[in-house]
């Protein structure tokens, strides 16, 4: 009752912010120093008298059963307008631009050596391995090999590079930056041409710009070739060179363009969506390998929970997890039928059109099917009427690069589960970079005690919703944002790779080129025309 109290005092002396600080006891206290003698004291009585009726009204509406929060409710979101939520967040003046601040020389003509890297994972963890092979050819003064991707243990896709990315604009976009070849030189041994030969070097972790010249540099100017493997998160994501964190973005949202194939797909799904209005992406991350990883099993049935414990055993280190903890903790991924009820809670009705990024689903239909009759409209690249033969063209890695540009597109998007999600904290960074598009993250540890309460039925229809309002009103939606450890930058890359045009001087400054609309966000087309969309 303390917080409902002090917004409605505060509100009736027509002054400060709702829910701030202050409270009744801070207004008695100026009172103090503006008025005296009979005036004081008749000021104190009145302001009290004001507080008694209203708590004794509180009181009587909580005794007939008005959910205690409704107060709150109408003054935190009194103005909150979903409808809002289908445009940009505000950028406060900032816009995306990864172009070097200071001179930022080519790569000089004679470099130290070549530079071969094997990226492991998915689609996205390759794809920031490939940003950091960039950077670490550039430490390096090294000709960066193009880097070989692996064949996905989970697709079983052998894709490789030139299979997902346009290789010729990759190569032609970083020469300003570092020299990009598309294999190691054949060399003359005994008279026979054969390929080079490459010193194998394992990396540690997240090492540090000076590792790499302090150990890779010296053996690579030695053996003329260096194969780093494995190559995922091998650079340290926090470097205080601002020039290097920059060159990772336009590596990232610039020169890793998908193939004309699955930019023509994607475009097509999404000027279909947009055709007939707005529509949400959500990354229903809702998997079997997420779920054992999570240790997120309770809800299914023993012989489910079987299958999720012996792939736990098989794929990751044996450790001891409950359901119900890693919930409270908020380690678990967000059910289909938890996502409808944020999304309704929210204000979103059964009309929006939702586009589903997520593998084959584990559980099946059954967890499908209150998502579904909450919002029956429920897409994804197989089902997107009036396009022939989608799901023969997006099996795999490819599969996967389409939802990930359409999910890059969509007017919202939401991740049910980030971490460790590549895929999502990736695109969170991507929308973030391309002009602050709304995106709703869940706070899954502020929602999960109120989910359980709910479960237990503690809360009527508006009790419930209004809780969870409070949470999910509570976030960012895409505008610019502090990263705190242990965010990636990839997730956010602000302020490095932003810019303000009313800034005269300093780091803030957009250099020459830097192009906005008016608004300060990047118009749709410009949206769409940077990221090879038509």
């Amino acid at each position: 009752m303390r917080r409902v109290r002090e917004v409605w005092v505060k509100d009736a002396g027509g002054g400060g912010d709702v829910g701030g600080g202050g409270g009744v006891g801070g207004g008695q206290r100026q009172q103090l120093r503006i008025f005296g003698g009979g005036i004081k004291g008749l000021c104190m009585t009145l302001s009290l008298a004001i507080v008694v009726i209203v708590i004794c009204s509180i009181s009587l509406f909580s005794t007939i059963g008005i959910d205690r929060f409704t107060f709150d409710q109408f003054y935190y979101f009194k103005n909150v307008n979903v409808t809002k939520l289908w445009e940009p967040t505000a950028s406060g003046g900032w816009i995306p631009s990864s172009a070097p601040r200071i001179d930022w020389p080519p790569p000089p003509t004679t470099s130290n050596g070549y530079l071969c890297v094997r990226c492991n994972g998915g689609l996205n963890q390759q794809r920031t391995a490939i940003c950091n092979a960039v950077l670490a050819a550039r430490i390096l003064n090294a000709t960066l090999v193009l880097p070989d991707l692996d064949a996905n243990s989970f697709w079983r896709d052998k894709s490789g590079f030139s299979g997902l990315y346009d290789v010729d604009y990759f190569i032609d976009s970083l020469k300003t930056d570092v020299i990009v070849v598309k294999s190691l030189p054949k060399v003359i041994l005994n008279g026979k041409s054969k390929k080079m030969k490459t010193f194998q070097i394992r990396p540690p972790r997240d090492a540090s710009p000076s590792w790499y010249t302090e150990e890779v540099l010296p053996k690579l100017k030695e053996h003329g070739a260096v194969y780093l493997t494995p190559f995922a998160h091998r650079l340290s994501e926090e470097i205080k060179d601002a020039e290097l964190q920059r060159l990772r973005c336009r590596v990232n949202y610039n020169s890793l363009r998908f193939k004309e194939n699955i930019m023509k797909i994607s475009n097509d799904i999404v000027h279909k969506l947009k055709s007939e209005g707005h529509f949400m992406s959500i990354h229903l991350r809702f998997e079997m390998d997420m779920l054992a990883f999570a240790g997120c099993i309770k809800i299914f049935t023993p012989e489910e929970q079987l299958i999720l414990k012996k792939y736990r055993e098989d794929n990751f280190a044996k450790k001891e997890l409950e359901h119900d903890t890693r919930r409270v903790l908020g380690k678990c991924p967000l059910t289909p039928e938890e996502v409808g009820l944020v999304l309704r809670s929210m204000g979103f009705d059964n009309s929006t059109r939702i586009y589903l990024a997520a593998g084959e689903l584990f559980g099946g239909e059954r967890f499908m099917k209150p998502f579904r009759a909450l919002f029956p409209h429920l897409l994804n690249h197989n089902t997107v009427g009036g396009l022939e033969e989608l799901e023969e063209k997006t099996r795999g890695l490819i599969g996967s690069a389409v939802d990930y540009m359409v999910c890059l597109m969509s007017d919202i998007f939401m991740p049910t589960y980030d971490g460790p999600s590549n895929f999502a904290n990736n695109l969170m960074g991507h929308r973030l970079y391309y002009g602050f598009h709304t995106t709703i993250q869940p706070d899954r540890k502020a929602l999960a005690p109120i989910f359980m309460a709910n479960e237990k039925g503690r809360f009527n229809v508006a009790g419930f919703e209004s809780r969870v309002r409070r949470v999910m009103f509570n976030d960012k939606l895409g505008g610019p944002y502090k990263r705190l450890y242990p965010e990636s930058f990839y997730t956010n890359s602000w302020p490095e790779c932003f810019c303000q045009p009313s800034a005269i001087k300093g780091a803030n400054m957009c250099p020459l080129g830097a192009d906005s609309d008016n608004s300060g966000n990047f118009t749709t087309s410009n949206f769409t025309n940077k990221n090879g969309l038509d």
